[in-house]
Parts: C-alpha cells; sequence; structure tokens
C-alpha cells in the first residue's frame, strides 16, 4: 500500500537556534523566504504525499497565518489523544492538520498524540528543521518492501554517526551503542517511516522520545535501515548550519524581489527577505535579513542574522540583531 500520509514534526522549543525562535517556531523560521516546514512538506509532496499532520507547541499562533482555511468544514472535529482539538488548513491543495501539544510531548509522544489521525495507513515522518532533496521514494519503496515497523532513511556521512548496521545495511542493529552491540556507522536523517502497529510500543498519555521503541525493535532484528547518500541533507538546527545554507544552497533568488536595496549599499553572500530595506551605504557581508527589517546606512554587518524587526544599525559581527 503506497504511503500517502506525513507528519512533520515541529513542536520543539528550537533552543540551539535563539534568539530566532524567539521570534518564530522553529520549522517557521524562513529558508530563502520560504518557511523551513514548507521546504519539508514539499520534499513529501514530490513522491506522492497528499496528507499531512503537523504538531505544534511553542508560539502555536505563529500558525494560524501558515497555509490557508479549508474549502469546508469536516464532518466532525479532529481532536489529538491529549484532548487538543486540530486546526486544519490547507497547504498548496493539501490538507494539513496541526494538533497543539500545551505540553510538549516529545518525539515518541507526539507521534502517539495523532494515532486517530493516522488510522491505518503507513506514515511517513520528516523532520520540519531539515532541510533535503533525498530519494524518498527509496525509502518508501524499502519500508513497503521489508514489511518491517519502522525504516529509518539514514547517510553515510556526518558527525552523529550514532545508528550501527548490520552487514546488508537494511537492519539498525543499536543506537549510541545502547545494546552494548556496536558503535554507530550512520547518520540518522530524522526522516522515517513507521506503520501503524508500531505505535502500539509507544505509552498513552506519555512525554517520551521514540529511541525507546526504536531499540526495542532493533534488539529484536526488525528495526529497518535504508541508506540514502544521494542529494542534498541539511540539519538547520543551528545559528551556524542555518548559516551555511544560505550560502551553500541555490533554493531562490539571494536578495527578494520585493526587497530594497539602496544606491551604494554593498550586498555580499547574503539573502535578504521580502520587505527588508537595506540603506545607501550599509555593508552587508554573509548575513541573513528576514523580511520586513531595516539596515540603517552606517551599518556594517558581516555573519549576522537580522531577524528582530528592531532597525539595525552599527557595527556587527557574529550577530543576531
Amino acid at each position: 500500500m503506497p504511503v500517502i500520509q506525513a507528519f512533520i514534526p515541529g513542536a520543539g522549543l528550537g533552543i540551539r537556534l535563539r534568539p530566532l525562535t524567539e521570534r518564530l517556531p522553529k520549522p517557521l523560521v524562513p529558508l530563502f523566504h520560504r518557511p523551513l516546514a514548507e521546504w519539508a512538506l514539499e520534499a513529501c509532496a514530490r513522491v506522492g504525499i497528499r496528507h499531512f499532520a503537523l504538531n505544534t507547541h511553542h508560539l502555536p499562533e505563529a500558525w494560524l497565518d501558515f497555509g490557508a482555511p479549508p474549502a469546508a468544514a469536516l464532518p466532525q472535529p479532529v481532536v489529538g489523544a491529549n484532548g487538543e482539538p486540530a486546526i486544519i488548513r490547507c497547504w498548496q491543495d493539501h490538507d494539513l492538520t496541526l494538533f497543539h501539544e500545551p505540553i510538549l510531548l516529545e518525539t515518541g509522544g507526539g507521534l502517539k498524540n495523532i494515532e486517530m489521525w493516522i488510522g491505518e495507513e503507513s506514515l511517513l515522518v520528516h523532520n520540519g528543521d531539515i532541510f533535503s532533496n533525498l530519494p524518498l521514494e527509496k525509502l518508501i519503496a524499502a519500508h513497503e518492501t521489508s514489511g518491517l515497523p519502522v525504516t529509518l532513511a539514514l547517510r553515510s556521512h556526518g558527525n552523529a554517526r550514532h545508528i550501527a548496521l548490520d552487514s546488508s545495511l537494511t537492519r539498525v542493529t543499536d543506537i549510541r551503542n545502547r545494546l552494548g552491540r556496536a558503535e554507530g556507522t550512520h547518520v540518522f536523517s530524522g526522516i522515517y517511516c513507521v506503520n501503524p502497529g508500531f505505535l502500539n510500543l509507544l505509552p498513552a498519555a506519555a512525554k517520551i522520545s521514540v529511541i525507546p521503541a526504536f531499540l526495542t525493535l532493533a534488539a529484536e532484528g526488525r528495526l529497518g535501515a535504508c541508506v540514502l547518500d544521494e542529494g542534498v541533507w541539511l540539519d538547520l538546527g543551528d545559528r551556524e548550519s542555518y548559516l551555511s545554507a544560505h550560502r551553500e544552497l541555490r533554493l531562490g533568488p539571494a536578495i527578494h524581489p520585493l526587497a530594497r536595496i539602496g544606491h551604494g549599499a554593498t550586498v555580499e553572500n547574503s539573502v535578504i527577505g521580502p520587505g527588508a530595506v537595506v540603506e545607501a551605504g550599509a555593508i552587508v557581508r554573509n548575513c541573513v535579513v528576514w523580511g520586513g527589517n531595516r539596515i540603517a546606512g552606517d551599518a556594517v554587518l558581516d555573519h549576522c542574522i537580522v531577524c528582530t524587526g528592531k532597525p539595525t544599525a552599527g557595527v556587527h559581527r557574529d550577530a543576531d540583531l
């Protein structure tokens, strides 16, 4: 049965990205003028996903402007297992159900909270704070062929190689050597496929990570793996990776058509968002300027993220303004 629904975990606090995430939830932080969550949704939609769920916690009101209202009301309201009514939105003709968590439930609890929404269909999970153009169709095919409860998408290279595999590279044998079997060799991408039966391993109404359930399956030889080294995969959970993504990727115009750059201003290796203004005389290098911000003519900025909405003046380096 093809996977036609996806869950975008988006409820995290984004601590490593503060103060950016004091303004917006991490999945709404812009990457080349579009929210991170939108890039995740688009990656899933490319492989035929038609129904989406996303969980919220931090700054939930920011999500009210995401997507559009549905064309018609559902015959009955959707409610999470925590009793919170969901908000139904529409994103590019796909339905998007927002599940709020007043108490943060973590990765396992958040998945368990949407169990009724998942129903009897398999699910693709794609973290909301990563950018990827991985061939997700290979992950889905591997999952459907294996018949396993869960299949993790992995990378061979990266800094957090916590996942150990068997010789076939299709089964996870350990995670962070928690089972005492092996040190890790591969990076977990934050993307995986799951069958609804997997949720039986997650306790109800609990704040819990998904990792203990993964370890249970690994101990039984039932945690699948699919190594996807093709394409781009970036974890954008910290400041340096966020700035690097804007230097390395070419996802659209660096200077948005609705930005205004004053005559004589210098803008180098920087991304300037819609409605942003860089006044004449300003020097902006290696920066990301969110939409609607104003850079004064006396500003000299290098390696900065301008996101607070306050006018920025003076000399700054490695600052969030």
